[in-house]
């Protein structure tokens, strides 16, 4: 027998083993397949009857947010408590809980927190679910590969909220997408989301595609061609993951216009999809007075916001030295001139970074003009807020801005980054009439700075009262009114 045929009779021979095995091999598949449907039907089951149960001892259905950390002082816990607040105020034979992860307090201290912070009161008590493995989304847990360890870390986070109380309605109000499949197909829950910023965006795509350092993408990748194209792979692999579990949303809320944009490339339901800007608290900022400050002999830069890497304060103070390097010493120079950080620290990891915050500053020589206040209450920042003559705001691509809003309907000369919601949204002309100044880098925002001070006090009235009178739409009663009209098709689903 020739080499040739001995290589057709192998070949034969193959063939026909593999033929045999196929049939075993499909037999396991559809087993396999057919155990892991009835478990899945098992477990929604299981959750089901659990929600019946509820329902039965409860006599009145329930809406979940899923808000791991809404003993925060941000503007997305603001959102959470507004729209509570509306929710409940419409719907009176309806119960609400918050997912926590919060262990430290009780529920009747977060919500004095919030009354504190913001200025909410709730109409009636929620219920809280407080979550113990919160350290499951923490970026700490993940050096590398953090978006994709967070995601699955809410996974599982989710699960844990979802076995301890199972609702008829689920919100995920703070960016936890990949809890949403658990939700409907497990828990059999109608779904719905507010997003504040989308996990991965098109926007950080382009930053690693064009190798630029950021605070999501290090001098070591961006250097580093083969890191580059990995991360590219990495970010598109996690987009269309992050896209099919927004899909899964039965509605679907954004808090701006570039926010909008982004969610309509990645989750693509353009017919559940609206714009519902956050709540800002206009009225309480409007008693401050507007005057010409001509005569005030220090003025005040303020800048609020959490002190998370993304709000960049180290750009904030960088710029300010610049400023007060331009300056002389004495009347009008260093002394005339003072930046004040407003913000939360949610854990340990915010709280050392105001601690490096101000080794920066002590660093710079500037320790004597910079004030840190965290975790102030409402009073205070309203205070600070009416004492300041700029508002500061420094993040790239923020979502929205609240903190800017408050500052615009407090009469203050916003200067806030050229990019994202402020751009699009916030500081824009109103009736033709400039609203405040954008700048993008250490530089432009010292000279706008300047620029700023530099103005006849008159010419600063002018913008000030423009910037008032164009934010009357981020109202807590607009929020209310759009937020409502938004939910009314998901509530109406609701058994009562």
């Amino acid at each position: 027998m020739s080499g040739h045929d001995q290589l057709v009779l192998c070949l034969c021979e193959l063939t026909r083993l593999l033929w045999k095995l196929l049939l075993p091999l499909v037999f396991l598949c559809v087993l396999l397949i057919a155990v892991l449907v009835l478990l899945v039907l098992a477990v929604r089951f299981w959750l089901q009857s659990s929600r019946n149960a509820r329902r039965a001892r409860d006599g009145r259905p329930t809406v979940a947010f899923f808000h791991p950390y809404c003993n925060a002082g941000g503007g997305g816990e603001r959102v959470l408590w507004c729209a509570i607040r509306a929710l409940q105020s419409r719907y009176v034979d309806i119960n609400f809980v918050v997912y926590t992860g919060d262990l430290g307090v009780t529920g009747q201290q977060i919500l004095d927190g919030a009354r504190r912070r913001f200025n909410i009161a709730l109409p009636r008590p929620v219920q809280f679910v407080f979550l113990r493995h919160r350290l499951l989304v923490e970026p700490g847990l993940f050096p590398h590969f953090t978006l994709l360890g967070q995601s699955v870390g809410s996974i599982f986070l989710g699960w844990e909220a979802l076995t301890e109380f199972v609702p008829d309605i689920y919100i995920d109000s703070m960016g936890y997408a990949f809890t949403l499949p658990l939700f409907r197909y497990l828990g059999g829950c109608s779904v719905g989301s507010y997003v504040h910023y989308p996990t991965i965006s098109t926007d950080m795509l382009s930053v690693v595609r064009e190798r630029n350092p950021r605070i999501n993408n290090p001098d070591y990748v961006s250097n580093s061609l083969f890191l580059s194209a990995f991360k590219v792979v990495y970010y598109c692999l996690l987009a269309l993951l992050y896209g099919l579990a927004g899909s899964c949303s039965d509605l679907i809320m954004v808090n701006s216009s570039w926010t909008l944009d982004h969610i309509l490339s990645l989750w693509r339901a353009p017919n559940r999809t609206s714009v519902v800007y956050p709540p800002c608290d206009v009225s309480a900022f409007l008693d401050v007075p507007l005057e010409e400050d001509g005569d005030r002999k220090c003025h005040s830069i303020v800048s609020i916001g959490q002190f998370r890497p993304e709000k960049d304060h180290r750009l904030q103070i960088r710029a300010f030295k610049k400023v007060l390097d331009r300056r002389r010493d004495g009347a009008g120079g260093r002394e005339a001139l003072k930046l004040v950080l407003i913000g939360g620290c949610r854990n340990q990891e915010d709280e050392d970074r105001v601690l490096m915050l101000r080794g920066l500053c002590q660093e710079l020589g500037v320790a004597d003009r910079v004030a840190f206040k965290l975790n102030v209450p409402f009073e205070e920042l309203k205070r600070e807020i009416a004492d300041a003559t700029i508002g500061l705001h420094t993040m790239w691509n923020e979502h929205f801005g609240i903190g800017i809003v408050e500052c615009m309907a407090a009469g203050k000369v916003i200067l806030a980054h050229k990019s994202g919601g402020p751009k699009l949204d916030i500081v824009v002309p109103f009736e033709g009439g400039q609203t405040g100044f954008l700048a993008d880098d250490e530089g432009s925002y010292a000279e706008a700075i300047e620029r700023i001070l530099a103005l006849p006090p008159a010419s600063r009235l002018h913008i000030r009262r423009n910037a008032r009178q164009s934010v009357a739409r981020f109202s807590d009663q607009e929020f209310e009114a759009c937020f409502l009209a938004a939910m009314e098709p998901l509530m109406g689903t609701l058994e009562r």
